[in-house]
């Protein structure tokens, strides 16, 4: 047995892909599948502000993409948003500030269908969550989990139809959070009577170090598949 780190990368069948957005650009991206069977649900993640750095490699989104499709059975897709760049390659066009954006985010849940990939949910990391909020409540997904959402762009508007959807929401709060701690973070999202908001102590808004991973990973899989919760922290080589 050896312990899973943050440089440890499990199996997988790992395929690139691109997708075609509805005004034309074409988006990097990576899928990643259970090595040997079939996926019980989908992560569509959304990266972090890309003027920042943000993209398909941020390291919540990479780890998410090297661990779960192994321990956890799910199917894990990951791209660039335009004007974004990774080892991977850089999406067309440009930075929208997270109106454009909506194209991206149709593209994605669109792919996944075409390739008949079961349950989908958003995936949402700081930017990434605006562009949930804000794009992501589509028929086809059937719900969300946002890490660290400032609730800059996405507001009152688009929590209430959230909470009008009924679709479950996973709020994962650092309680060091350089923009939204978790006593406002209750106030804003109690407007969604079926959000499910946990406070990190001691966590910061980047989820730096391996404990950290450890509980957003978790408490991913504990709402999209629980019958794989909870992880192990140690791979039979």
């Amino acid at each position: 047995m050896t312990e899973i780190t943050a440089s440890t990368v499990l199996p997988a069948r790992r395929e690139p892909v691109t997708l075609h957005t509805a005004d034309g650009l074409a988006l990097v991206g990576e899928l990643a599948l259970p090595p040997h069977h079939d996926p019980v649900a989908t992560l569509i993640c959304l990266h972090p502000l890309p003027t920042e750095g943000g993209m398909m490699d941020s390291h919540i989104i990479r780890k998410a993409s090297y661990r779960l499709p192994a321990l956890a059975d799910l199917a894990v897709l990951r791209f660039n948003t335009r004007g974004a760049a990774s080892e991977r390659g850089r999406s067309d066009g440009e930075f929208g500030a997270g109106e454009a954006e909506r194209y991206d985010v149709a593209a994605a849940i669109a792919w996944c269908l075409a390739a008949g990939l079961p349950r989908l949910w958003l995936l949402g990391w700081s930017f990434g969550t605006e562009l949930v909020l804000e794009w992501g409540n589509d028929p086809a997904v059937e719900g969300a989990i946002l890490l660290s959402p400032p609730l800059h762009r996405a507001g009152d508007a688009e929590l209430d139809a959230w909470a009008a959807s009924g679709k479950p929401l996973l709020v994962l709060v650092p309680g060091l959070d350089d923009y939204l701690r978790p006593d406002e973070a209750r106030q804003r999202f109690a407007r969604v009577p079926q959000a499910e908001l946990i406070a990190v102590d001691r966590a910061k808004h980047l989820w730096v170090g391996e404990p950290s991973v450890r509980i957003v990973l978790g408490e991913i899989v504990r709402r999209v598949n629980p019958a794989a919760w909870p992880l192990p922290t140690e791979w039979k080589d």
